[in-house]
């Protein structure tokens, strides 16, 4: 792997417009660089203090805009489409243009044109706009003050012990488009505002069955403003998001009228203070690794080539498999990171981020990102994809694969270990523990000790977690097929019942293992995807949640229900150190395949039990299995979860499980 340490291009570029006689950029030029030989893009100097581009006053609008490469930069006014002012921007310190319009600009759009070697590029929002106009080409004149819902300034983070965390992922559309939803405003950010929907059957429906659920986080899919959705068509156009083109301000697709640049915050801040109000916390799924097409993004029409990572040729590389990569380790692209996510915490009181291909940051930056909005919201969750799509142009040690979770305190990442054996790998090719087949054992015994090291796990993968809190448990996500339709493409002949058991086994996998358990969207009621796998932007009919489930299913959505009360009432299912799973946590012997048994001992000061048994056949006939004797309640079975016990057994060492079962047993 090659890592560039500059781009022979956009540095020729930038010495060109050192020669163009501006006094201030020479300046720059003595104090970033003494020998234009040796110099890098790296150089370029980058402001200590905040950066807004544009601050809003009834007086002024002030701007400014970081463009160390350029010659000069005009910034434009529009009201509407009609251009009604142009400044000629003043270079200022560490690579700076500032201008100020005078008299209140409030409701005009404005744009920044950048002109590098003689040559203007195309006008651009910027790289920090809060606020856009439709299809978020140029920026939005607002007071930000006037987007808070009444009540914002005392909208609060619900407290939430770790031991208690369950995320949900969700898509805006998958929960409301569907009719059944009941919603008053489907596939808006309002629809997951509204309290007291309800589906045809009667059965509480988004936030209402989020809270049911006893969901504490709520991962929304990427919610920043998107390339791929022309916003000023009225259709239900369908897309994850995860093409972005501004950071720092809310997608219009979601918003009841994206042609209001005020609307679109003002009702994500509504859902965000609806959650808070349920008790729930908020997490954004962010895509800081690649752009959507790069050469109409802000990065490259302010300073061209220095946010990504360019190959010798001077082409991007392309570690995202979306055209480009952008550099976390270049100080702009790392400063741009941090302010950008501080920026979502402070102005929506957002409350975690999910890092999209986290791999292709390095390490250093995530490590930053978590001490700087830690020291904001110390309860913030930061979890992400331990891996890239491609080999990143940059050195792999120093990049945040999952193997490296360990140096980055803090930070989770999500256990493809634990995905794949209990459902099987992403190609269809096999199903994993819970179609009964054998060799996924250790990979599930890594899964439920949370991914750190452990005496009895033999394991194919090194330990890559410090903590058990870094490991993210899941079968399944909105990348790939969803259970269900697994489930019935690799088991054609099993009857629906069966099939149910496979489902209850592989929720019953995440939530007893020591790391956070996260699910799908609609995966607790049976959703189906019509067994498509990459459904990114096709029809709701593939895509939105028919509510009618919860009730076809209402089995399974009781049991998920249950499993999550059970984690809650017993904070030993997630013991919080490496130490602690050690000392508490014992697999039991078993040489039949497909079967995993596990003791959580002397939990005396630590849960409720003193001991928890817990066993998971996922063969097609029973197993026994040898357990301490002693008197047990019965807290979990295939049919039910119940965290104050279904019955009293007294065992005599001995104890059968029915195949596709898993069985929860615990001695107070």
């Amino acid at each position: 792997m090659q890592y560039l340490t500059k781009n022979n291009y956009t540095t020729m570029r930038f010495y060109k417009a050192l020669k163009s006689g501006t006094a201030l950029v020479a300046a720059v030029a003595a104090v970033a660089c003494c020998n234009h030989k040796e110099c890098s893009e790296d150089a370029l100097p980058v402001p200590e203090k905040p950066i807004m581009e544009m601050s809003y006053s009834p007086e002024c609008t002030q701007f400014e805009v970081w463009a160390p490469t350029a010659e000069s930069v005009d910034v434009v006014l529009y009201d509407g489409d009609e251009r009604v002012e142009q400044l000629a921007m003043t270079p200022a310190e560490d690579g700076l243009w500032v201008a100020t319009s005078e008299g209140d600009r409030k409701g005009l759009y404005y744009a920044f044109r950048v002109t590098i070697d003689g040559k203007p590029l195309k006008e651009t929002a910027g790289i920090f706009a809060r606020a856009l106009d439709v299809n978020g080409n140029r920026g939005a004149i607002i007071d930000l003050r006037d987007t808070d819902p009444e009540g914002w300034e005392e909208d609060q983070t619900p407290v939430v012990p770790t031991s208690e965390i369950v995320i949900y992922e969700m898509h805006y559309r998958d929960m409301t488009a569907h009719a059944s939803a009941g919603s008053s405003y489907p596939g808006k950010y309002l629809a997951m505002a509204e309290v007291g929907t309800r589906s045809e059957e009667g059965l509480a429906t988004g936030i209402d069955h989020l809270k049911e659920m006893g969901i504490t986080h709520v991962h929304l899919l990427p919610t920043a403003d998107f390339g791929s959705i022309d916003e000023s068509v009225p259709t239900d156009q369908y897309n994850w998001g995860y093409e972005p083109k501004n950071y720092s301000a809310p997608e219009g697709t979601y918003s009841t009228n994206p042609a209001d640049a005020e609307a679109r915050i003002r009702e994500l801040k509504t859902l965000v203070q609806a959650m808070h109000r349920a008790g729930i916390n908020v997490v954004l799924d962010v895509v800081y690794n690649h752009t959507t097409v790069a050469e109409n993004c802000g990065f490259e029409l302010t300073v061209p080539g220095y946010f990504y990572r360019m190959r010798e040729d001077g082409s991007f590389a392309d570690g995202s498999g979306c055209g480009n990569e952008t550099a976390s380790e270049k100080p702009m692209m790392r400063k741009y990171m941090v302010e950008s996510l501080e920026y979502w915490v402070k102005e929506y009181h957002i409350d975690g981020f999910r890092f999209d291909l986290m791999a292709i940051h390095d390490i250093e930056t995530m490590n930053l990102i978590r001490e700087r909005l830690e020291a904001i919201k110390p309860s913030i969750l930061l979890y992400g994809e331990g891996w890239a799509a491609s080999d990143p142009l940059y050195d792999e040690s120093k990049l945040a694969f999952k193997r490296y979770t360990y140096q980055m305190p803090g930070v989770a990442a999500f256990s493809d270990d634990i995905r794949n054996a209990l459902r099987g790998t992403l190609d269809l090719s096999q199903g994993g523990f819970i179609h009964g087949v054998e060799g996924n054992e250790e990979a599930l015994k890594f899964g439920i000790a949370g991914g750190v090291e452990h005496p009895e796990v033999n394991h194919s993968e090194k330990a890559w977690c410090a903590a058990p809190t870094q490991h993210i448990s899941y079968v399944t996500c909105h990348d790939d097929h969803n259970l269900r339709d697994r489930l019935e493409h690799l088991s054609p002949e099993a009857s629906e019942e069966e099939l149910l058991k496979m489902a209850k086994l592989a929720h019953f996998g995440v939530f007893t293992s020591q790391g956070i358990p996260f699910i799908f969207c609609g995966e607790e009621m049976y959703r189906s995807k019509l067994g498509e796998k990459n459904t990114y932007n096709m029809p709701d009919k593939y895509n939105a949640i028919d509510w009618s489930l919860k009730s076809r299913y209402s089995g399974l959505v009781e049991y998920c229900k249950g499993l999550i009360a059970l984690r809650k009432a017993h904070p030993a299912f997630s013991l919080g150190s490496a130490e602690a799973v050690r000392e508490h946590l014992s697999f039991i012997d078993n040489e039949s395949g497909a079967a995993v048994g596990f003791v959580l001992d002397r939990l005396e000061g630590i849960d409720p039990a003193k001991r928890i048994v817990v066993l998971m056949n996922g063969s097609r006939e029973a197993v026994e299995f040898d357990i301490p004797e002693g008197s047990y309640k019965w807290l979990a079975d295939g049919n039910a979860v119940v965290a104050q016990g279904i019955g009293e057994v007294k065992c005599d060492g001995k104890i059968e499980v029915a195949p596709i079962t898993g069985i929860i047993l615990a001695a107070y």
